[in-house]
């Protein structure tokens, strides 16, 4: 079993900040691919935002927040960050973190079957 717990979100006007905190229990972090994914206003769908490696030499985003967002993870800490900039009111969702038990890379990481924990979820509003 792995617990993971969100934290960081709020709200942001257009063009801030947000720093988002995953922090993880219950199995060997370093083991483990971890990823963040959204869920926006009346959505069913969650989307995928962004995933790191074990290691963190190997991270993926999605198009749409390539440039603005950077995934990395603090392997001692059993944690992983996801620094958002430049926000836009279109960024406005639940954000989740997930952790993946198994290897994956590309687009492998990108869909929601890979992974097999999540956490609860972060609200990041973003005004205009």
């Amino acid at each position: 079993q792995v617990q993971l717990v969100e934290s960081g979100g709020g709200l942001v006007q257009a063009g801030g900040s947000l720093r988002l905190s995953c922090a993880a229990s219950g199995r060997t972090f370093s083991n483990l691919v971890m990823g963040w994914f959204r869920q926006g206003p009346g959505l069913e769908q969650h989307e995928f935002v962004a995933a790191i490696s074990w290691s963190g030499g190997n991270t993926y985003y999605a198009d749409s927040v390539k440039g603005r967002f950077t995934i990395s993870r603090d392997n001692a800490k059993n944690t992983v960050y996801l620094i958002m900039n430049s926000l836009k009111p279109e960024d406005t969702a639940v954000y989740y973190c997930a952790a993946d038990v198994d290897y994956c890379s590309g687009y492998g990481c990108y869909e929601m079957l890979e992974y097999d924990y999540w956490g609860q979820g972060t609200q990041v509003t973003v005004s205009s």
